[in-house]
C-alpha cells in the first residue's frame, strides 16, 4: 500500500509539481524583460520622431557646412582616461547668411551633429555689395584674435587662410581680401572674423537711418548725380 501511494501522490507532482512555480518565475522574468524593452522601444521611437522633425525644417533650405577644427581632449579618471572630441563647424546658405558653432561629444560624428545644429541656431545676415563681396572695409577682434576685411574688385578671389576661407565661402563672398594678426586658434580666429562681419553696414541701411536718399550718401564721393543714381539702383541691400 505504501508504494501505490507514494506512485498516485507521484503523478500529481509530475503535473503540478514544482515545475509551474519555476515556471511562474519565468514568466515573472519574461514580463521584466519585455517591460524594459518596451521602454527602450518608446525612447527609439522619440528620437526618430526628433530627427524626422530637424529633417522636415532643414530640407526647405540648401546650407554648407564646413568643418573647421576636429579637437581631441581626455579627462583622466579612475580606471584610465575618457577620450571625447570637440568639432567647430562653419554653415552657411552662400547668400548672405552663416553662422558657427561647436559641439562636444565621445564620438566625432556626434561631435559634428552637434556643431552644426548650433550654428544653424546661430547664423546671421550679412550686407553683401553685388552679392559677391563686402560693402566695406572692416577690423574684428576676439581675444588676442585680429582680422582685417577688405572689399575687393570682381576676379579677385577669396584671399584667406583656413577657418576665415571656410567662412567667405559659405558666406557666399567670391571677393575679399583678408588678414590675421595674432592668434592662430581658430575658434579665436572666426569669432572675430563674425565681430567684422556684423559691423558691416550697406548704403541703403545708412539712408534709412539717416532719413536720406542712397544717391545722395554715393555722390558724395565726387561721383556725379546721374553715376550716383546709377550705382544707387544696382544696390539691392
Amino acid at each position: 500500500m505504501a508504494d501505490e501511494t507514494n506512485l498516485e501522490g507521484a503523478a500529481p507532482v509530475e503535473a503540478t509539481g514544482g515545475e509551474p512555480q519555476r515556471e511562474g518565475r519565468g514568466r515573472g522574468r519574461g514580463r521584466g524583460g519585455n517591460d524594459r524593452g518596451g521602454e527602450r522601444g518608446g525612447r527609439g521611437r522619440r528620437d526618430d520622431r526628433r530627427g524626422r522633425g530637424n529633417n522636415d525644417e532643414e530640407g526647405g533650405e540648401e546650407l554648407i557646412e564646413k568643418l573647421v577644427h576636429i579637437n581631441r581632449v581626455s579627462k583622466t579618471v579612475k580606471g584610465g582616461k575618457r577620450f571625447g572630441f570637440a568639432a567647430l563647424v562653419v554653415v552657411g546658405d552662400g547668400k548672405g547668411r552663416v553662422g558657427f558653432g561647436k559641439g562636444k561629444a565621445r564620438e566625432v560624428p556626434e561631435a559634428i551633429t552637434k556643431a552644426t545644429a548650433a550654428a544653424k541656431r546661430a547664423m546671421v545676415r550679412v550686407a553683401l555689395k553685388e552679392g559677391r563681396t563686402l560693402h566695406h572695409d572692416g577690423k574684428g577682434r576676439f581675444g588676442a584674435g585680429k582680422v582685417n576685411v577688405r572689399s575687393a574688385p570682381a576676379g579677385t578671389g577669396i584671399i584667406a587662410g583656413g577657418p576665415m576661407r571656410a567662412v567667405f565661402e559659405s558666406l557666399g563672398v567670391a571677393d575679399v581680401v583678408t588678414k590675421s594678426v595674432g592668434t592662430s586658434n581658430p575658434y579665436n580666429m572666426i569669432r572675430a572674423t563674425f565681430d567684422a562681419l556684423t559691423d558691416q553696414t550697406s548704403p541703403k541701411s545708412v539712408a534709412q537711418r539717416r532719413g536720406k536718399k542712397v544717391a545722395d550718401l554715393l555722390g558724395r564721393g565726387g561721383a556725379s548725380q546721374v553715376e550716383a543714381e546709377a550705382a544707387a539702383e544696382a544696390i539691392t541691400e
